[in-house]
């Protein structure tokens, strides 16, 4: 992969609103340059472009470097490695991958500067909406419960990557932005909890067709959940069950169902499918071409990276050979029915006569979920950032599982929890197993490979030392990134490194 630069901004440092209109879908946007924030915001037309500033956030993959979810924390995982053409290729993600991050490499600048974007964003929306006497009861009351959603949102990336991180729900003046002291992640947490238990009660239950890409009640409330969950504080899982099991039931009036075949889920042909619940669009409708800010474009370039470097044959577009698949994954899979939609075998392709570069870590297995398709390989643009695969970044199966480890913590209805882990094993043609914790991390890591959700169970489960602990994970210190130099010596020191870095 050829170098790439990238502009970058100081997180905390208010960036000014790029407004966009909307076009056909709910998050392509067409920059229309910037006006007066005074004369902005006086009508719902203007808020609306607002709010979409601040979804748009989420689509982001290249603050700060290339930092997007899915590949960067499969790569922290025992999923994957970091790939690559050469160990100096990606340096913050070989950091990452080993465990050996400083407060100067990692990947911890761009995931820093964009969740506090898009917090300063949500921020600006919630003070010009509490001003406003333009907006009808009902657009106002959901666009505060979005703007709230995202904020969490945000705040619960911000809170499981860096632990303390400053605690910010106003718009600050100049004079405030270098003199933010850290809350606790039990006051993260709780500002969180507070954001979308306020949000879910003003958002509709169901999303038309025009607006897939905005949250939904049901969204909102799965969020809350997970959230509730992964506190590991057994005084919040009753709350977290009576949520999932709103999501989850059978007939739920948010429409959400197990898709018949598993395969299918990750078709770009099935956007916003039954199954998913938090979905991240991307489109290659603006045929961006500017590598200067990528994130001004709708692509996903993360298909880009776990494409197979240089590949020649079929099916597939060729990408930059990152996060190859681990061995231990591949074998905890290879008798597994999800494994063929999971992991492409390039030993397999090889024998029907393809071709591709063997690079950095390479085992000969790559991420199939998300990978480049040439069937979507964009004729516009520079077609490298603009593939048009959405993000599943939360989906029922995962909600089920959730569920079932929280009734069995709670040792509350095991005949559900067993009911919830027989489903997603059923769907794939599994027997029945107890639904004891193991069993049920143990689907999680199959079910949701490659998703990005594994680095974070096993940290929040107890299990990532045993697990990562070979590849250089520290017990009282891999569990976060260190916080960004530039934010300590921007802020005089105010602002304070993680136990364990330098």
């Amino acid at each position: 992969m050829k170098k790439r630069y990238f502009k970058s901004t100081i997180a905390i440092v208010a960036m000014m609103l790029v407004f966009s209109a909307c076009k056909k879908d709910f998050l392509e946007l067409t920059p229309k340059g910037t006006a007066l924030e005074d004369n902005f915001y006086r009508n719902e037309t203007e808020v609306m472009q607002g709010v979409i500033a601040v979804y748009d956030v989420m689509q982001w993959g290249t603050t700060g470097g290339y930092t997007m979810k899915m590949p960067l924390l499969s790569a922290a995982s025992d999923d994957c490695w970091a790939g690559g053409s050469n160990a100096s290729d990606q340096p913050n993600w070989v950091a990452y991958d080993n465990f050996n991050m400083d407060s100067r490499v990692g990947p911890q600048g761009g995931l820093w500067s964009k969740n506090f974007t898009g917090i300063n964003r949500a921020n600006l929306i919630l003070s010009k909406i509490d001003k406003s006497t333009t907006l009808s009861p009902a657009f106002k009351t959901r666009v505060i419960a979005e703007a709230k959603f995202l904020r969490a949102y945000f705040y619960f990336d911000l809170v499981r990557w860096f632990g303390r991180v400053p605690l910010i729900t106003n718009v600050l003046a100049t004079s405030e932005l270098y003199t933010q002291t850290q809350a606790s992640p039990a006051q993260i947490y709780a500002q969180i909890e507070k954001d979308l238990r306020e949000a879910y009660p003003g958002l509709p239950a169901t999303i038309s067709v025009a607006e897939k890409g905005r949250i939904s009640q049901g969204a909102a409330k799965a969020q809350l959940a997970k959230v509730l969950l992964y506190q590991n504080d057994n005084a919040k899982l009753a709350e977290a069950i009576t949520l999932f099991e709103d999501v989850n039931k059978i007939g739920n009036v948010y429409g959400y169902s197990l898709m018949p075949n598993y395969a299918d889920i990750f078709s770009p042909a099935n956007k916003f499918n039954s199954e998913s619940i938090l979905e991240i669009p991307h489109s290659n409708n603006a045929a961006w071409t500017d590598w200067g800010w990528i994130n001004g474009g709708e692509g996903n370039v993360g298909t880009q990276f776990v494409g197979m470097d240089s590949y020649n044959g079929d099916t597939y577009s060729s990408g930059w050979g990152f996060c190859p698949v681990t061995l231990d994954l591949v074998n905890a899979l290879k008798t597994d029915p999800r494994f063929d939609a999971t992991i492409i075998d390039g030993k397999a392709l090889k024998a029907a006569g393809a071709t591709y570069n063997a690079r950095y870590q390479n085992t000969d297995y790559f991420i199939k979920k998300y990978a480049p398709l040439k069937a979507y390989r964009s004729a516009s643009g520079v077609a490298e950032q603009n593939w048009p695969i959405n993000e599943i970044e939360m989906r029922l199966a995962d909600t089920y599982l959730m569920e079932a480890e929280a009734l069995v913590k709670a040792g509350s209805n095991p005949t559900r929890a067993k009911e919830l882990l027989d489903a997603v094993r059923a769907r794939v043609g599994l027997a029945s197993v107890p639904a004891t914790l193991d069993n049920i991390y143990n689907e999680r890591r199959l079910e949701l490979a490659t998703e990005g959700h594994r680095f974070f169970d096993l940290v929040r489960t107890g299990k990532a030392v045993a697990v990562l602990g070979p590849v250089g994970f520290k017990a009282n210190k891999s569990e976060y990134l260190p916080i960004p130099q530039t934010e300590i010596d921007v802020t005089k020191g105010i602002i304070k490194q993680n136990p364990g870095y330098n």
